[in-house]
């Protein structure tokens, strides 16, 4: 009896030791009771369903390894995620690959890596976290209980919203799209620190090719690519694409590869390609040599850059989508990846409200209007609305700073410039009115009311306007005044018969950025005749910084000329990831029937705006 005892609390010992410090399920049979004990007091006793007899025991050999941190076996750089034999890496403690990424290595990533180190299966902090060891026991406890919260956190937002019928992996597959990289959009979360993400790169994820009851994970390989979707592989399969997957890197399943074997989590290969090798860890030793993989913070800077300034029940002033040329007074009534649902102060039912992006131009701060002279409608609510107030001028949008002392606009001159009610033509324009700190009333020629009632507000340094000739230089179509009878139209002649100058050129913005956009590229985009929509869109032509974008699935005649750093442009994958809903393709049935239709569906699409 005693010894039935013995065999079973050891094998009970071993049972809990299945998962060595790569993650993986492990025998440890050729390792003795001592050397495989040592830290037994400070590692998880948390209990793993045992396996089933069909799926293979993963030797070590006798050799432990603690991954990727610990003092043997394989590391991962801290700074730029590489991974290599531990041995190769850089200095006493092995935490870099080279030199200069140990002397990169920020205050910020430090305090990520301290975090990463706490997330060991649930419990607190064992001696693993050895970076710690000098705080008070409470203050780890505390430090942890923080980033547990914070992991909540981010599993709320970054729940996945599916679109019913679309997928945009099945269509990028189907029709060998390319999607236009995340760091073509500073805006959207990720934007600016994407770093070098891309095909290649492995990471940790769900198996869903296993019959075990628990999830489990193995780690994959980015094959393509998609804003931010990623089509994965995973390790093993080599050029078989049989089980190939999309998710979004962002999402709350992605993990940088070692992930598993600080949180506890076990690693087993797929069910499928189980049969292919008798000694996976020495697999996936030679596969992650020299690899990337995720940061160790990267979870954490998704997170930070999806928290927005804008907050419900701040007032702002925005564009009146009734009269151009005018602001009002709204309040944001919900704040989704940073786009704002406005109810104009006045609408009792809330149901009058505008759509845009934190960063749109077309809001600004209470005063905005007063301060440089612009038109403004005055609320009939004498005063705030109980726990409303006002947004702080901070959050707003800056714009260039320009000197108006010496040459500057004046009203009556000429210019090219994209019509607001029709996004899909530049016109000839003219300078209404010169307000202060840049800004412009411009009028497009041949639509304008008698009461100006639909200018609108550019400024100076807007992509959106153009000196004269921008257009005949650049072989775009330019739209002449509704009305004028001398076609095609001579700019010259146009100049001479309204007895007008054309703005100096110097005058206009001529930056263009490196925003790395291609013709052909797939990305999500605002139809601003309906901002409220997001949609699957397609770059067809780029001129100098400026972007025709088309609906896919709609004639040509809904498409729009956008800036190239507009906000409302976004990677693919970003209506899942922030909750926004996707708008797909017009389905083959909307298509056929555009001809007939497209007279109501252009008034229709009209409605945000309005030309009185």
């Amino acid at each position: 009896m005693e010894n039935t005892k013995e065999l079973t609390e050891h094998s009970s010992q071993v049972e809990r030791k299945r998962r060595d410090s790569f993650g993986m399920f492990d025998g440890y049979d050729s390792c003795s009771e001592d050397t495989s004990s040592s830290s037994s007091s400070d590692e998880s006793e948390e209990e793993v369903a045992p396996l089933p007899s069909s799926l293979p025991i993963i030797k070590n050999n006798g050799q432990v390894y603690t991954y990727p941190d610990g003092k043997s076996g394989m590391a991962t750089c801290e700074m730029c995620g590489m991974v290599g034999v531990r041995d190769a890496f850089y200095s006493k403690t092995k935490r870099f690959c080279s030199v200069s990424c140990s002397r990169s290595y920020s205050s910020n990533s430090k305090k990520a890596s301290i975090l990463a180190r706490l997330q060991v299966a649930g419990k607190p902090p064992t001696k693993k976290a050895k970076v710690l060891q000098k705080q008070p026991l409470v203050a780890k406890l505390a430090a942890y209980a923080q980033y547990q919260a914070t992991l909540q956190n981010q599993a709320k937002t970054k729940a996945a919203v599916p679109v019913e019928g679309f997928s945009w992996g099945n269509y990028i597959n189907s029709n060998s799209f390319t999607a236009a990289p995340v760091t073509c959009f500073k805006h959207a979360p990720m934007g600016t620190c994407w770093g070098d993400i891309a095909e290649g790169v492995r990471v940790e994820v769900p198996n869903t090719d296993c019959s075990l009851p628990t999830k489990v994970f193995w780690i994959a390989g980015i094959v393509k690519l998609a804003g931010y979707n990623a089509l994965l592989r995973y390790e093993g399969f080599e050029n078989d694409s049989s089980l190939d997957f999309w998710c979004n890197v962002c999402g709350s399943d992605i993990h940088p590869v070692g992930w598993c074997a600080t949180s506890g989590k076990p690693l087993v290969p797929p069910r499928t390609i189980q049969h292919k090798y008798t000694n996976w860890k020495a697999f996936l030793v030679k596969r992650l040599t020299g690899a990337k993989t995720l940061p160790p913070d990267f979870s954490q800077k998704v997170s930070e850059s999806m928290q927005y300034p804008f907050k419900t029940s701040m007032r702002v002033e925005v564009v009146d989508k009734t009269h151009l040329c005018r602001t009002r007074v709204a309040v944001v009534e919900s704040v989704i990846g940073g786009r704002l649902r406005l109810v104009y102060e006045e609408s009792e039912d809330k149901t009058d409200d505008f759509w845009c992006h934190m960063y749109s131009p077309l809001i600004h701060h209470i005063g905005w209007s007063r301060s440089i002279g612009h038109r403004f409608k005055r609320s009939d609510i004498t005063k705030k609305q109980d726990g409303h107030f006002d947004a702080p001028p901070h959050l707003f949008m800056k714009v260039k700073e320009v000197d108006a002392a010496g040459e500057w606009f004046k009203e009556g001159m000429k210019l090219e410039a994209i019509d607001p009610l029709n996004l899909s033509a530049i016109c000839v324009a003219t300078i209404r009115k010169v307000l202060a700190d840049g800004y412009l009333m411009i009028g497009i020629d041949g639509s304008e009311a008698a009461d100006g009632s639909d200018w609108f507000c550019y400024h100076a340094t807007s992509p959106s306007i153009f000196p004269v000739g921008f257009c005949e230089i650049n072989m775009i179509e330019l739209t002449p005044p509704r009305g004028y009878a001398k076609l095609p139209f001579k700019w010259f002649d146009y100049l001479r018969e309204t007895d007008s100058i054309a703005a100096p050129v110097k005058l206009f913005n001529k930056e263009v950025p490196n925003h790395g956009f291609h013709v052909g590229m797939k990305l999500e985009a605002v139809d601003l005749m309906e901002p409220r929509l997001v949609c699957v869109a397609t770059v067809t032509r780029i001129i100098h910084r400026l972007l025709r974008i088309h609906f896919d699935g709609w004639e040509d005649e809904y498409d729009q000329w956008v800036d190239c750093e507009s906000p409302d442009l976004y990677p693919v994958g970003w209506c899942q990831l922030t909750g926004y809903q996707l708008q797909p393709p017009a389905p083959q049935s909307s298509r056929d029937s555009q001809s007939s239709s497209s007279k109501q569906k252009k008034k229709a699409k009209s409605q945000q705006y309005k030309r009185t």
